[in-house]
């Protein structure tokens, strides 16, 4: 008797605990508290070759304190390592994980509808779009691979699907997916596969794809701030009756509609006008505006730009720029981590830094140093022994180059970094 009342007084406890951490959820308004890391910043700290830096984070791994939200920690396309990008469940994941800014990628519908996707043309590997009637408004239906005699792929399995042949109504019918695509695909079943191994389907159950404005309702809820990104019209405008100015002015005037502070607003673009355009027609929101920087990021490094090339982007209204993290880091002649020329350059300049994105190219030990993804550590190879290495990237970003925040896809990571190394931002 005595045991069983023990054990239903822990239930009691637990149940009690429970509750309480449920109606904290609840009672957070927009979710500022409630950051749920899981175990992965801390399986990287364990990763990391011993120095100060895992010292100093082992530390702050072991406090028993709650961690907050952080502005250092971007979401990009939300918690794409493992949600499908650009969904509501993948952003209500970033925000779990502490992301304080989080990201739209937009482009457009065939009725003039702002919707959040990576590009113009990628539902068929973004969504299930051609496993449904829609798949007869892609511009490039499903064709299977072909092989030879002997079974070597000749030509890959292709489709090309664009949200600018849907509605907006029919755009909102799909159901998002991990981004991949099976080259080798003699069926649509089979080219709707192909994620990465370092990823996985197990969120793939009918994630919910948004409109711009339904992203802007979304994050005011989570209580994050906006980093919408226009993507070009790599297709055309077709009949939406939008042009590359009309686009870029709907974008911002998607957050004045919905009231969103300016303040809270990082506009992006690869293209310089649209940059330029913001800072002319809004300069509110132009302020901090991001001219996402979409050179060759090893050439970046090898040649940086010179200093006249940051002024002169200072001196238009450009307060924020954003290159590639391999575009801002090299290694010296001892294989340490260092910032690049392109980095000194755009801090002496008087520019602020984003970079880009963590956690995209899957295990360093596994992936990179083995011959897989190198894009994002192209310039640093040499000083990577190690997964842990991914915080020590982060650390030379955070320490030595001064940037202001890093997109990434488990936001987790940068969080965790962000709460024990980068100086409170008052997210909470």
């Amino acid at each position: 008797m005595r045991q069983s009342t023990k054990i239903l007084t822990i239930a009691a406890v637990l149940t009690a605990v429970s509750a309480l951490a449920t109606v904290a959820y609840a009672d957070s308004g927009k979710e500022k508290g409630n950051v749920q890391l899981g175990p992965r910043p801390f399986y990287l700290v364990n990763e990391m070759s011993d120095g100060d830096l895992k010292e100093t984070l082992g530390k702050c791994a072991a406090k028993t304190k709650p961690y907050k939200h952080h502005d250092f920690s971007i979401g990009h396309r939300g918690a794409a390592l493992q949600f499908p990008e650009h969904t509501k469940e993948s952003y209500e994941a970033a925000r779990r994980m502490g992301a304080g800014i989080l990201e739209c990628d937009v482009t457009f519908t065939a009725d003039a509808e702002l919707v959040c996707r990576h590009a113009q043309c990628d539902l068929h590997t973004t969504t299930n779009i051609l496993a449904t009637p829609l798949a007869a408004k892609c511009s490039v239906p499903f064709t299977p691979a072909v092989f030879d005699g002997i079974g070597n792929l000749i030509t890959p399995a292709t489709a090309r699907c664009c949200t600018s042949a849907l509605t907006l109504e029919e755009f909102k019918s799909l159901e998002g997916k991990m981004d991949a695509f099976d080259r080798r695909a003699a069926s649509v079943e089979e080219f709707l596969g192909g994620t990465a191994g370092f990823r996985t389907d197990l969120y793939t159950t009918g994630a919910t794809v948004l409109s711009h404005a339904e992203s802007i309702e979304l994050f005011d809820n989570l209580g994050a701030k906006y980093t919408p990104e226009l993507k070009a019209a790599t297709d055309g405008f077709g009949d939406s009756g939008l042009n590359q100015e009309t686009y870029a002015r709907k974008m911002i005037q998607e957050y004045i509609d919905a009231g969103i502070e300016p303040r809270e607003v990082f506009a992006q673009s690869f293209n310089i006008d649209d940059v330029l355009q913001w800072i002319a027609e809004f300069p509110n929101f132009g302020e901090q505006a991001v001219f996402l920087d979409g050179r060759d990021p090893s050439d970046l490094s090898a040649n940086p730009p010179p200093l006249s090339e940051f002024l002169d982007l200072k001196s238009a209204g450009v307060n924020i720029v954003a290159p590639p993290m391999p575009a801002l880091l090299e290694t010296d002649a001892g294989n340490d981590i260092v910032p690049s020329g392109y980095a000194v350059n755009a801090k002496q300049a008087g520019l602020d830094i984003i970079s880009w994105t963590t956690e995209r190219s899957g295990r360093i030990v596994e992936d990179v140093l083995d011959g897989g993804s190198t894009f994002y550590y192209q310039t640093t190879l040499p000083a990577l022994e190690n997964d842990g290495d991914i915080l020590r990237t982060i650390d030379v970003l955070a320490q030595d180059v001064g940037i202001i925040g890093l997109f990434s896809d488990w936001p987790a990571t940068t969080t965790f970094y962000a709460n024990c190394m980068v100086d409170d931002d008052d997210d909470e």
